[in-house]
Formats: C-alpha cells, structure tokens, sequence
C-alpha cells in the first residue's frame, strides 16, 4: 500500500510517501519519497526541497500560487531524479494532519464534503492551520480525483476527555455551544505514550503517562488507561504552556483591560498573543530556543528571564497533570525542544527530585532516540521519545482503508 502523507504548518507544507508491504511494521520505516515546501523562506519565493532515492532536489515556488506548488510537489513523485512511482494513480491513499476537527470527530475519518465543511466552519479556532489543510485537501481532488482521503485530527485524543477536564467554569450554556477544551497535538501524544509503554515492555493500559511535547508551539498531555484525560492546551492551541512566541494562559483579564485602556481590538490582541508573545515576547528578539539558550551563554538577563518563566510554567503544568493521574509512572519528553534541548529537560526534572524523578546528566547531553536518561536510582523513567507523527497518520490510514 502506498500512503501520502500531508502535514500542513501555518507556514510550511510537509509531505512524505510510504510503501508498506503486509502488515504494519513494529518500527516506523524511512518514507521512500519526502518533500518540504517553506513559504515563507525568501521574501520573493518559497522553496520546495525534496529527497527521494539518495537525491535531494530543491524549486523556488510562487507564495501567491500555492495550489500550484503542491502540484509541483507531487509531480517530483512520479519524474525525475526523484521519481518513485509510474503515476501518481499509484497512490493508494492519502492522509491528513488537520489540528482542530472539533466535537464531531473522535478518530481518523474518511474526507467528505460533510468533513470539509466541518473543517471549514472551525477556521475561526485554528487560522493558521485549518485552511491549509483544506488548500492541500482540494489540492489531492484537483490532481489525484477519487482517490481517498483521511483526515488524522488533532483533537481526537484528546476527545474522551471528563467533563470535569473539558468544560470552562463560564455558564454552562457555552459548552453546548461548542466553547470547550478540545487539545491538540494529539497525533504526538497518542504515538508517544504508544510508544513509551513498548520501550518500557508494559501494556499501555497499566502505565500513566505524561507526555511534554515541547516544540515552537508545546503541550502536556496525562494519560492513563491509554486514554488523554487532561491536556493544557484548550478550545486554541493558545492555552496551557509558554511557547515560542504563544504566551500559553494568562488573567482573561489582562485582554479586557488593554481593551479598555489602550484600544486593542480583536486583531490586535491576536497578533500579540499567538505571534509576539512567548519567548519572543519576554527575549524581544527570538522565540527559538536555540537562540534563547545561546544568548544566555553570552550573558542576555532577558533570554534568562524568558528562560526560567518557560521551566516554570512547564513545572507548574507538570504539576497539574501529576494530580490528574493521581501519580506517575513514566515521563516523556518529545518534539523540537523536547527531543533536542538537553538543558530544558534538565531543569524540568530538577523541579521533581523530591518525588525521586532523577534524570543522569551524560545520559541526556545526548540522548539516542527513544531511550531511558532516568538515573539508576530514579524512581521513575525518563524518556525522550522521537515523535513520529506522519508515520502515526500514515498508520491510520492503513488501518482505516483495510476496514
């Protein structure tokens, strides 16, 4: 079966192709075909860059004509250096990362106008996201036709989530609305506690798990029984953790106020929260962490500051998914930050020492992938677990066509 994978950022549009032969394997298989599109790499163009039989490729593509970018994109499938099928009728699948599905979909879902629609109507909770995923939808009938597809939402994980967890204690009239928590990230969070528990030889269903997806945008998730049961991020991917340039929950109130005293409007706001905010908002310069952790070496107090808010508001998150789970038995570190940033799962687990969470120091300057960093006398595994999230679509779609 040969499964195309579509992962749309507010910025980017990831792709990837895999050939699975029987049935799925225990380890996820490098795709045969992979291809990035970056709108936004150059003022002037965006750049395609494509990898397919020890070849990489890379086209500068027109920002203001994105359909015909992917288009392009998909042709390298089937012509040239990076050619990996005859047509591209050879596909036999194709699956989509959509962030925000809403109440209506609890699990990877066959696309039908009734689930575009739906898709659309939610752009108002998800704008940076949601209509690329429709653009690359609309892409895939335009070149491919019939050819199915599925939509691997966000929220799904996150859908059986209590009342107690998922209602706001604003009148009640507005969950039945729709204002609730939904959470996101759920395609990392269920791969990653997956995944943990067979690291660990234990059923998923005995372990209760945090997950730290910590990336430019990051969340917790708690999970026990194999099921989310608490996240922090929310009706957006604005609530819960201090992010990369996302400020993660502050005072409701602080919005009102600059409402009233300084004439913010509605974009505004937005533009502060999601775009300005964050680690970018506390440094002024930069909401990578990366850059965050080097201009504290050179002796930047704010890339400091930015720095200890963004371990504390993780500790304190932490914190509240522990007493979601009544305890824990396993912590997973994922993502960017997660998988890549030594000195912040450092500074994490210190916050937990006294609950024997010890993390060895050589051990986590350079982990290897999907390994222990506990030390031996820690109570608890540490993991750091490489997400894998197109291979986790590309399973669900698997298991959806062979239903």
């Amino acid at each position: 079966m040969k499964i195309l994978v579509l992962n749309a950022g507010s910025s980017s549009q990831k792709s990837c192709l895999y050939e699975i032969s029987g049935n799925l394997p225990e380890n996820p298989p490098k795709p045969i075909w992979e291809a990035t599109i970056d709108w936004t790499a150059n003022n002037d163009y965006g750049i395609l860059e494509i990898e397919a039989n020890d070849a990489k490729k890379e086209l500068k593509l027109n920002p203001e004509k994105r359909l015909e970018g992917i288009s392009k994109m998909l042709e390298t499938l089937s012509q040239g250096e990076t050619k990996v099928i005859e047509n591209l009728s050879d596909i036999n699948v194709v699956g989509h990362r959509v962030v925000h599905g809403g109440s209506d979909y609890s699990e990877a879902t066959l696309i039908t106008d009734k689930v575009k629609a739906t898709i659309q109507n939610l752009i108002p909770l998800a704008p940076n996201h949601n209509p690329n995923h429709l653009e690359g939808i609309e892409a895939i009938e335009k070149i491919l036709g019939e050819t199915p597809q599925i939509a691997v939402f966000d929220t799904a994980f996150h859908s059986q989530m209590p009342k107690e967890t998922a209602v706001y204690p604003i009148p009640y009239e507005w969950f039945e609305k729709g204002i609730r928590r939904y959470g996101f990230h759920g395609t990392s969070h269920k791969y990653c506690s997956q995944k943990a528990a067979k690291i660990l030889g234990k059923p998923l269903e005995s372990l209760r798990i945090i997950t730290c997806h910590l990336g430019n945008g990051a969340s917790l998730t708690a999970v026990r029984n194999g099921i989310s049961i608490n996240t922090t991020m929310g009706f957006t991917p604005l609530e819960g953790l201090m992010m990369g340039t996302r400020s993660g929950s502050i005072d409701s109130a602080i919005l009102i106020y600059l409402m009233r005293e300084y004439g913010f409007d509605a974009e505004k706001l937005d533009k502060m929260l999601n775009k300005e905010s964050g680690l970018k908002g506390i440094s002024g310069k930069s909401g990578d962490m990366r850059y965050i952790t080097n201009a504290i070496q050179e002796g930047d107090k704010l890339a400091q500051l930015a720095f200890d808010i963004y371990i504390h508001k993780l500790r304190c998150s932490i914190g509240e998914m522990l007493a979601s789970l009544g305890g824990l038995d396993v912590l997973v570190f994922t993502a960017g930050i997660g998988e890549h940033s030594a000195i912040v799962r450092e500074k994490t687990c210190a916050g937990f020492e006294f609950l024997g969470l010890k993390i060895d120091k050589e051990k986590n300057i350079k982990p290897h992938i999907n390994t222990d960093i506990s030390a031996p006398d820690s109570k608890l595994p540490i993991l750091v677990v490489h997400t894998e999230e197109d291979w986790a679509i590309a399973c669900e779609c698997w298991q959806k066509i062979r239903i």
